[in-house]
């Protein structure tokens, strides 16, 4: 009797015979035995893929039961699965919105940049532009503004403000952000129209403010609904009061660019 795998190959080679021989020409030793060759090789390949799968049928049980196992471990330490999952999910939601608010706030960095950097043109006609108080603050002398004890304008500060004016007026971006003119003075007590520091700074600011606001070709040309004006007297200072020069610093109006409420972060980061 033949073995199952004789039998086999006997088949096939008799199916070779049939189909050389339906085409008319009888195969040569050779190429039959080339055939049978290819045949037995498919065969031994198909058998490995079989043996593969096999095997990865029995590693996917055995994960199974690892996980089974898992579970059962955790339940019996008071582990609700349920809970577990829930948790994950909601981590992984907490950590998309963090990644949201993270690209929102480098946006917010990104405008503020910007808008620095267009100020930074100031500078040049020597103002000082930096974040105060998480503002962005212009500030300019109070000296080359006012004569000491005056609020009226002089034409240098004229001419100042309305350079910083022009760069404002210039710029849509600029011109569309809504200001506030802040007046300071040093410690030296006032008597005067205005009574007190409070009063004379306050009556600087309303000056700037006017002026800025004016139209060209007298004053700045700026949009009054974006400007405010008050008064601080010597309450914010940014130098020693002690001194000649650091009462000179504390003399001083300053622009603050406002911020709005989608942009209240830490401005400082913007300047490193």
């Amino acid at each position: 009797m033949l073995t199952g795998r004789r039998a086999r190959g006997l088949r096939w080679s008799t199916l070779l015979l049939v189909v050389f021989g339906l085409l008319g020409c009888g195969p040569s030793q050779e190429e039959f035995d080339a055939k049978v060759r290819e045949i037995e090789d498919l065969k031994g390949k198909l058998a490995q893929e079989q043996n593969a799968r096999k095997n990865s049928e029995r590693e996917l049980t055995d994960a199974r039961a690892q996980i089974e196992q898992l579970k059962e471990q955790l339940r019996a330490a008071g582990v609700d699965i349920s809970n577990l999952n829930a948790n994950i999910e909601q981590q992984a939601r907490a950590l998309e919105d963090y990644k949201k608010r993270a690209e929102q706030l480098e946006a917010i960095r990104q405008r503020f940049e910007l808008l620095k950097k267009k100020l930074d043109e100031l500078t040049k006609f020597g103002l000082k532009v930096q974040i105060r108080n998480n503002r962005i603050v212009i500030q300019l002398p109070g000296d080359v503004l006012f004569d000491s004890g005056k609020e009226t304008l002089k034409k240098e500060g004229q001419d100042i403000l309305g350079k910083v004016a022009n760069v404002i007026r210039q710029d849509a971006g600029l011109n569309a952000r809504t200001y506030q003119v802040a007046g300071h003075t040093d410690n030296k007590p006032f008597q005067g129209t205005f009574k007190d520091n409070w009063g004379l700074s306050a009556m600087r600011a309303r000056e700037v403010l006017v002026f800025l606001t004016e139209p060209t070709p007298k004053g700045g040309g700026l949009k009054p609904p974006n400007w405010s004006a008050v008064g601080y007297g010597d309450t914010d200072p940014v130098a020693d009061n002690n001194t000649d020069a650091g009462r000179k610093l504390n003399r001083r109006v300053e622009l603050v660019v406002m911020p709005n409420v989608e942009e209240m972060i830490d401005l400082k980061t913007i300047t490193k």
